[in-house]
């Protein structure tokens, strides 16, 4: 029976993450190859302050210097994902899916669509619509407006249909380290959390715990949706 373990990592530094995901990606690469037992996961942290850019990404995206990045406690990171720039801090569900697509019969970009799935879903359930916008990975809140703004950031990587990387979603997030960058890229649209729109704290872990559902049960009935 196909199974998708739940890790939680809480607050971790960017880097130590990326390391535990590689390792972790590179053992189920192996696996595949060599026919060996592998574990699908779903990791979920939090980091401290940090600014990451990938493979596609403008260096003239990142607003500051390297002091004045320094003066607000934050690092940048240059990594292989998609993507371009995006921020994350405490206060965001971070989520590192480690998983075998074809395991699901999944490709990328079906791949990506049951993330923001998952995302949209649990919107849905605070009370806020969310939705996709064309050429523009991730998940919106009045996506076709001139007030569209980003509640969750997605960009991945996917090797031997294996993936890391994920999804960043803004809960109790700082907003105003956004204001610093133009995040992925975009100068004209905006960004938001789910406690901005809702006008309260909101209980991280309770999220995180609703978002682990509705990915693997995603993910699980993938060949449904698929059909």
């Amino acid at each position: 029976m196909k199974d998708i373990e739940k890790v939680d990592w809480n607050l971790i530094p960017y880097h130590e993450a990326w390391d535990r995901q590689e390792k972790w990606f590179n053992e189920v690469v192996d696996a595949k190859q060599n026919g060996t037992p592998y574990i699908n996961r779903v990791i979920f942290c939090q980091h401290p302050h940090v600014y990451t850019l990938g493979r596609s990404g403008k260096e003239q995206n990142m607003l500051l210097s390297e002091s004045q990045l320094k003066a607000i406690d934050a690092t940048l990171y240059h990594i292989d994902r998609g993507g371009d720039i995006t921020y994350h801090g405490p206060g965001q569900i971070v989520c590192y899916p480690i998983i075998n697509l074809e395991e699901f019969n999944l490709g990328l970009k079906q791949y990506v669509h049951l993330l923001e799935e998952a995302v949209i879903r649990v919107c849905r359930s605070y009370g806020i619509q969310s939705g996709r916008i064309e050429r523009a990975t991730g998940v919106w809140l009045d996506g076709d407006t001139p007030r569209a703004r980003k509640i969750c950031a997605i960009g991945v990587r996917s090797s031997h249909f294996v993936t890391m990387h994920g999804l960043a979603f803004n809960i109790n997030t700082d907003l105003r380290y956004f204001s610093y960058i133009n995040p992925c890229g975009f100068v004209d649209k905006g960004v938001t959390s789910l406690s901005k729109e809702l006008g309260k704290v909101i209980d991280i872990a309770q999220v995180e715990e609703q978002l682990y559902k509705e990915i693997t049960e995603l993910f699980l009935h993938s060949n449904d949706t698929n059909t």
